[in-house]
């Protein structure tokens, strides 16, 4: 019998569903969000800028829900010129693969004026994130915060291993002056026009554009509501959680708050074993809850701070304030310190450190397969095509196809991608990772790759140098519809004949994002039980832009009846043919 077009869970597709997140699906409710999304002026770091806004504001708001709770989104795009599609980042989509909100993957695009209700279950919880998957949309500042809570009286499986009194919510962001359309024109002409360093870092949609004056009172105004200092209260004594998400477009930051030492306890959901840190590193895409004890002097205020790392700065720090209830300090005054400055920006060693250290908590290993069916060796290397600066995986640059794959696959529809897959591999005995390479051409292509269903696949990307001497980038990798283990790091070329012998196969931590550090190599591991088509992506909105992705298809054949609405663009208009 086939399943009709609506939520339907897959229960031999979660191989991390436990007895009590079964029960918690049992009691579940259904959470409804009205939303029109639309263009703005706002003032997000007191430049007066149009952004794509969710009921008139940026950040949208946060969808808060418990463990097996249904989410009903109903978006209309009041848009008016430019359609709109809404990732919901971290969510698996367990039987709901048309819901996962990115356009030419696994939905047309939602047109000007039209509505479209998405409607998916939240089946673990933990900290998560949602935003725009349609051009450079993303960087225009729709995007926003998930929630998910343990269901009361869950079992020890579920249950948060860490106790807290309250928490805080912590959004973290880039923000330009120029519109993503200017962008997206720089990106494509010849020669590159690059995005350039952002003109300022946002905490929970806030900045401080450092240059205002210069820009008149018409164009900046430092007295904006808009536009001041986030305050975050704590009670003296007591210990917070604080749910941080990046949703940069190209930087990756650094987190610090000034005076508290954090002791990281989740990321993407899953568990970690404790671990303190001064200050956290955190790439596009990725979330980590840490706890803090409100400990120091209740009399003065403490910076939050965000800084960039692993490009060289030249966007100013972002900051935000600590402040103690019943302190002698007015909540909103500037501490008496200069922010933290952060580590070195070029400090790698100091990063890769950091990922080998986020490891599953003790209590919540789930141990992966011992071994993989398949693997896929992606290089990441900056190319040309046509004289334009492209981003490539093995010499093969990215581009979406005009009907989506998840309706072209499963309605059988000819013609409308490339049938033949990318490559699996490259030269990796030969290929020189820290050298210019004498030929950056490469090709483009819109085919994915098909995964047998149920088989376990490992994916190792490896970094390189790019079309510039003695430069290599950090790359945040984001796979949706899964979460993979992350069997290790490396730096320099990964050799397929050593390194497999060096993973971590003990307590490896699940994430659906991670980074893969300049000149190093990074290793995945998952198992295709989740029937759809799922992009592997490049977080980095420009690198995604410019062909840093893939797809992956499996079992599309136990995918139920496609919607109506995801349909309507390319070969799918009409409808079904």
């Amino acid at each position: 019998m086939e399943l009709v077009g609506k939520p339907h869970r897959l229960l031999c597709c979660l191989f991390l569903i436990s007895a009590s997140a079964l029960a918690a699906l049992a009691e579940s409710k259904t959470v409804h969000e009205k939303w029109d999304v639309s263009y703005q002026f706002a003032y997000p770091d007191c430049v007066r800028k149009l952004a794509v806004t969710i009921n008139g504001h940026t950040p949208g708001p946060t969808i808060r829900a418990v463990q097996g709770d249904t989410i009903v989104v109903t978006v209309k795009n009041s848009l008016l010129t430019e359609n709109v599609a809404i990732h919901w980042h971290g969510i698996r989509q367990i039987g709901t693969p048309w819901a996962d909100g990115t356009e030419g993957v696994t939905q047309c695009p939602i047109l000007p004026g039209d509505t479209f209700v998405y409607t998916f279950v939240v089946d673990r919880p933990g900290t998560y994130m949602y935003h725009a998957h349609y051009g450079m949309q993303r960087s225009a500042g729709l995007n926003g915060m998930i929630v998910v809570s343990v269901p009361p009286g869950a079992g020890a499986d579920v249950a948060e291993p860490f106790a807290y009194d309250g928490e805080h919510d912590v959004l973290l962001n880039d923000w330009w002056h120029k519109s993503t359309y200017e962008q997206a024109a720089g990106l494509a002409s010849v020669p590159i026009v690059w995005v350039d360093e952002p003109q300022s870092l946002l905490i929970n949609g806030r900045g401080r554009f450092v240059n205002c004056s210069a820009l008149g009172p018409a164009s900046c105004n430092a007295t904006h509501p808009e536009c001041s200092t986030p305050v975050f209260a704590v009670v003296p004594g007591r210990t917070y959680r604080f749910r941080i998400g990046s949703m940069t477009s190209l930087s990756a930051l650094n987190f610090e708050i000034e005076g508290h030492p954090m002791t990281v306890v989740e990321t993407d959901g899953h568990y970690v074993k404790p671990f303190v840190v001064k200050n956290l590193n955190i790439y596009s895409g990725e979330t980590y809850s840490v706890l803090i004890t409100a400990d120091q002097d209740p009399n003065r205020n403490y910076w939050l701070a965000s800084n960039v790392v692993s490009r060289k700065p030249g966007t100013p720090t972002g900051t935000a304030v600590l402040a103690y209830y019943g302190g002698r300090s007015s909540p909103r005054a500037p501490p008496p310190t200069a922010p933290p400055a952060g580590p070195a920006w070029n400090d790698t060693a100091y990063r890769i450190n950091q990922s080998i250290a986020t490891v599953a908590h003790p209590a919540h290993v789930y141990t992966p397969p011992p071994r993989s069916d398949r693997t896929i060796l992606l290089l990441n290397s900056q190319n040309k095509i046509d004289g334009r600066i492209k981003w490539a995986l093995n010499n093969v640059s990215f581009s979406l196809p005009h009907t989506p794959y998840l309706v072209a696959l499963k309605d059988r529809l000819q013609g409308t991608f490339d049938p033949r897959p990318p490559p699996e591999t490259y030269n990796h005995t030969a290929y020189d990772v820290y050298g210019v390479q004498p030929n950056p051409n490469a090709t483009s292509s819109d085919g994915l790759y098909r995964l047998a269903f149920g088989s376990v696949v490992d994916v190792v990307l490896q970094n390189a140098n790019m079309l510039a001497a003695n430069n290599s980038e950090t790359h945040p990798w984001h796979l949706h519809g899964h979460d993979f283990w992350v069997l290790g790091y490396g730096v320099g070329r990964f050799d397929p004949a050593v390194h497999p012998a060096t993973y971590n196969l003990r307590d490896p931590i699940l994430k659906n994002t991670v980074a893969v550090h300049p000149y190093g190599w990074t290793a995945l591991r998952w198992r295709a039980d989740n029937p759809g088509v799922w992009a592997f992506h490049c977080h980095i909105e420009a690198h995604f832009f410019m062909g840093m992705g893939i797809v992956f298809e499996e079992g599309i054949e136990r995918v139920g009846k496609l919607p109506q609405e995801i349909m309507g663009c390319g070969t799918s208009k009409g409808g079904r043919q």
